[in-house]
């Protein structure tokens, strides 16, 4: 070969080398530019949940007789007085009177599934309302069980399950 095409060679072949080493350099790149975009996009969702106040919801069950373009608050109040007002229905139509004035309140504790189901958790109770109204759980719990459709609690557009506390005041002679 003579010289002047030896160095056409050669610089050619640098050439083509040079190309092989920047499309090895941009393959290895975009794999870990992939990677990091996808760690990136994990680190924002971890940062977003950990932000996020699990003990509030963004909307109150509701019943359909409420009005559910609401705000917050008045829907907050509308659940609280239908729930209070049947559950007042019901129970005036039983007497529940103790003799004992230690145990005059009870609590029900109950959780609104994300069908709007109602599901009676725990009854709190002293144990001398159980010794003088035995039917008192199954009562409390009818009672809830009866109560209009409701809608369930949403936490960014999604159903969610929820935690009720409702104290019930007995009579005492």
């Amino acid at each position: 070969m003579s010289p002047q095409k030896n160095r056409n060679f050669t610089r050619r072949t640098g050439v083509m080398n040079r190309y092989v080493y920047f499309l090895l350099f941009i393959l290895i790149s975009s794999c870990s530019f992939f990677e990091s975009k996808q760690k990136r996009t994990q680190e924002l969702i971890n940062e977003e949940l950990r932000h996020i106040d699990w003990n509030s919801v963004d909307s109150y069950p509701f019943f359909y007789t409420c009005d559910e373009t609401a705000t917050k608050a008045q829907q907050k109040i509308c659940f609280e007085e239908t729930l209070i007002s049947h559950f007042q229905e019901t129970l005036n139509d039983f007497e529940f009177t103790l003799t004992d004035k230690e145990s005059e309140t009870a609590a029900v504790i109950f959780v609104i599934d994300t069908l709007g189901r109602i599901n009676v958790t725990t009854i709190e109770k002293d144990a001398s309302v159980l010794t003088q109204m035995p039917e008192f759980d199954g009562v409390i719990t009818q009672s809830l069980k009866n109560l209009p459709k409701l809608a369930p609690a949403l936490k960014r557009g999604i159903p969610v399950n929820t935690k009720y506390r409702i104290p019930v005041q007995l009579n005492t002679n």
